[in-house]
């Protein structure tokens, strides 16, 4: 454990008596205002009468007796279950409807002083006796949903995403930033750990930029962002969890979508087909994409001086970047249920995508000395040629038992990803005078991982206000890897550099195990789940000089939830997160694509602790609207960062290169991010908005390079308007402030997209277009770097304009015919949230 000293404990009482007094203030609002009155509470739990299986998603409307105006209401949950609450003392009738079942209705429910909670138990809906030949379910899902440990971004109706990817999505999210090179930070905190269907993959092992832009937005169903993940979640990723959750099918019969898009940057496509009978399900997809070849400028004006600054080097680059992108993604699921107490649910799948980039480099290299006389001016021309591919599967296997006993439940899941990654790099660097020699490499880089997940999850109801979660969790990492380097020689050829060339293997096993439980203290008045995890890590590597020791972790993770009424909610989190250095990080292999800027990793990185603790409230309205704000303080040791050194000239396995930046990464001390997150939905009629601020302050503290505090915005802007039943437009604008680091300036990203969607065929289908920066050829990215003897402007002009039409098609139906026989037609689960 590290613990973060007066000023962290002294930022904490702040924020747990402004809890407290908000809560208390707020409860004596409530109380004063229902005098006489008590919070009741009617549960129970649906059942199909011919399968027995739950009915989910089923409308439970509450009227006071006698009447015809409902006054409260939910749908039932996955598992059939739901609780209506928050109810005065009285006399209530409860309807139960639902698509192609009765209406139950349940009358003369009493709530008094005496009955706080009328528990109805189990109760079965018939089917309807006429079959129903074609249903249009239309159902209304607010975009985002703010839930106990997550938010939910529903994707469906995103308009200026389609034909885009997983990143042009990701940037809609709350709390979500994502800059132009597609790097995605949480809250200020790029240190996340994503999933797909709850699940890890090899796939965002190789390039977590790449990755993300190989998934078709139109596959995305929706995003889940957990900035205070619980026990049952593994610890890795200071910043929090992202799990992009894809479209299935959860429906009887043959059905599915076919989407396809082209634009000026970018053209995708996917395909989802779905098949469901009985008690047995499958469901299929194929989706790619191919973003075409774009050509990017950029210029580096780099002034150093050598220790003694008597004399200073300028290094003037100027360059273009073409580049192309490319990747694919399939895959086969199905579900069982075997019992209606036993589920069994499989997924295989195939993930690519590769890019190639070549690039052309003037360069001047001057020297001169502090009069300003320049004694050596140097031009040459460097050639850059670099490809890229990973190739990885995924399957998991999972068992659900579910018993008698409400809520109790038994999870198996085993899940196996393994990728193959090639990588080869290519420069050559020719003098254009002084008679110097041309000098070169060409390197090729082949390598597999492979990672296993198995872990078992059990969930025990105690009483109705606790229940305790318990599990345990082995995940086991081999990757190995092998570096061929050739050097070009005076004589115009390239033999192998013996100093250049090896091959790595890289193991690790993590053993953890973990405790949770969900409460309710206080006759409902605060909600929440706690709880322990213990991790230990064992690393092994056989990289030079590495010496890698395990570690034990024990995690404490809390959430605190506090209903002021039906409406609106506060909560209170705490994490404890860390940062695993990844292989990537520790290999201290030098990479000299780039002879002047060369980067390596750092065997001796330890993992990166980080204390997390998060202030929300959430308030919603009648009409729709919504309103969150979100307070942050986060806290890390042995912060993991990128630091840049100057060397006049670095020697590396015996060879000389000058006038270099040199990139690595170390553990240089302390961060603390404080921060502000407010969302706000507001529909006006046919109009909806939506903005998303995020406001904060991040100091960095390194014994050698001192203390750095830098400020941040981050907004999002999204307008939509609904011209008639099947004509929508929307535009959007994201805009990321530029910040202050411990080494320079990291550069500011505004961005604006228009859309418009027209739909047919009775909805069915669909076509789109689309506008990206439609008024500006590129975008500037214009950083900085400092040392104590070196400082550099690097200025990138990337071409970022796009048009776009997008075409979509759903065919099938919704079938709800009931089977005569014992076959168990529950639909199709999502998949286990394990997170793990």
């Amino acid at each position: 454990m590290h613990f973060c000293g007066k000023l962290f404990i002294c930022r904490m009482k702040n924020i747990l008596t402004l809890f407290f007094l908000i809560t208390l203030s707020a409860r004596l609002s409530a109380q004063s205002g229902a005098q006489g009155t008590q919070s009741g509470k009617i549960t129970g739990k649906l059942t199909d009468a011919a399968t027995k299986q739950p009915v989910e998603y089923a409308t439970i409307s509450l009227l006071k007796q006698g009447t015809t105006t409902p006054i409260n209401g939910i749908i039932s949950d996955a598992k059939g279950s739901f609780a209506v609450d928050h109810i005065p003392n009285g006399e209530y009738t409860l309807n139960i409807d639902f698509i192609g079942y009765k209406r139950n209705t349940i009358e003369h429910i009493i709530i008094s002083n005496t009955v706080h909670t009328v528990a109805l138990g189990s109760m079965v809906l018939s089917p309807v006796q006429n079959q129903l030949k074609s249903v249009e379910v239309v159902g209304k899902t607010p975009v985002v949903e703010n839930k106990l440990d997550k938010l939910v971004y529903n994707a469906a109706n995103d308009l200026t995403s389609q034909g885009g990817v997983a990143l042009d999505v990701l940037k809609k999210v709350p709390m979500v930033s994502v800059d132009i090179d597609g790097n995605v930070e949480l809250q200020g905190d790029a240190n996340i750990r994503f999933l797909i269907n709850g699940k890890p993959s090899s796939i965002f092992g190789a390039s977590l930029a790449d990755a993300l832009q190989s998934i078709p937005a139109s596959q995305i169903k929706s995003i889940e962002v957990i900035t205070s993940p619980g026990a049952k979640y593994d610890i890795n990723g200071t910043g929090g969890i992202i799990n992009i959750i894809l479209k299935d099918s959860r429906i009887q019969g043959v059905n599915g979508s076919v989407n396809l898009s082209a634009g000026t940057r970018l053209e995708n496509g996917s395909f989802n087909f779905n098949v469901r009978k009985g008690n047995f399900g499958v469901n299929t997809f194929f989706s790619g994409n191919d973003q075409l070849s774009s050509t990017s400028m950029n210029t580096t004006d780099r002034l150093s001086y050598n220790n003694a600054r008597d004399t200073a080097t300028h290094l003037l680059q100027k360059g273009t970047n073409q580049f192309v992108r490319s990747g694919y993604q399939s895959g086969i699921s199905f579900n069982w249920s075997i019992t209606p107490k036993d589920e069994l649910t499989g997924s295989f799948g195939l993930n690519h995508f590769s890019n190639h980039s070549t690039g052309v480099t003037n360069q001047e290299q001057q020297q001169m000395v502090n009069s300003g006389n320049v004694f050596s001016d140097i031009l040459s021309l460097r050639n850059s040629n670099s490809r890229s591919s990973s190739n990885a599967t995924d399957w998991s296997l999972s068992y659900k038992k579910t018993f008698n006993r409400k809520d109790q439940e038994l999870d198996i899941l085993y899940t196996s990803s393994s990728g193959r990654n090639t990588g080869n790099v290519f420069q050559e660097q020719d003098y254009l005078n002084g008679g110097y020699p041309s000098s070169g490499s060409m390197s090729n880089n082949p390598g597999k991982d492979r990672q296993t997940n198995i872990s078992i999850d059990y969930t025990q109801p105690i009483s109705d206000k606790f229940t305790i979660e318990t599990g345990a969790k082995t995940v086991i990492e081999n990757l190995n890897n092998t570096i061929s380097t050739d050097t070009l020689l005076n004589n115009g050829t390239y033999v192998l550099n013996p100093r250049q060339t090896y091959g790595f293997n890289y193991n690790r096993q993590v053993f953890a195990y973990y405790i949770s439980a969900n409460f309710s203290l206080f006759n409902g008045f605060i909600e929440g789940k706690a709880g322990l995890r213990d991790e230990y890590t064992h690393t092994t590597a056989d990289f030079p000089g590495a010496n890698i020791p395990g570690y034990n972790i024990v995690a404490p993770s809390f959430v605190l939830n506090h209903k002021l009424d039906k409406t609106q909610s506060l909560k209170l989190s705490y994490t404890y997160r860390i940062e695993r250095p990844n292989y990537g990080d520790l290999n201290p292999f030098y990479n000299i694509s780039d002879p002047h800027n060369i980067s390596t990793g750092n065997p001796n990185l330890r993992p990166e602790i980080g204390h997390n603790y998060e202030l929300g409230y959430n308030k919603s309205f009648d009409n729709g609207a919504n309103v969150y704000i979100g307070a942050t303080y986060r806290y890390n040791t042995d912060d993991i960062q990128s630091l840049t050194t100057f060397a006049t000239v670095l020697t590396i396995d015996g060879v000389n290169y000058s006038n270099v930046f040199l990139n690595q990464r170390f553990n240089i001390g302390k961060q603390l991010s404080e921060g502000v997150n407010l969302f706000g939905s507001l529909p006006l009629g046919k109009l909806n908005l939506r903005a998303n601020v995020q406001l904060g302050e991040r100091t960095n503290t390194s014994p050698t390079l001192g203390s750095v505090t830098g400020f941040s915005a981050r907004t999002n802007l999204n307008t939509t308007y609904q011209f008639g039943h099947d004509l929508t437009a929307e535009a959007f604008v994201n805009y990321n402030s530029s910040q202050k680091n411990l080494q320079g300036m990291r550069p500011a990203f505004f961005a604006y997209n228009f859309a418009v969607r027209k739909q047919f065929l009775n909805k069915k289908a669909s076509i789109g277009l689309t506008a990206s920066d439609p008024f500006n050829e590129f975008t500037n990215q214009r950083s900085t770097t400092v040392g104590a003897n070196f400082n550099q402007t690097y200025l990138r002009q990337v071409p970022f304009r796009t048009f776009g039409i997008s075409l979509s098609y759903k065919f099938g139906k919704l079938e709800f015919k009931k089977e005569k026989e014992d076959n168990n037609n529950n639909d199709i689960q999502a998949p286990p949230d394990n997170g793990k």
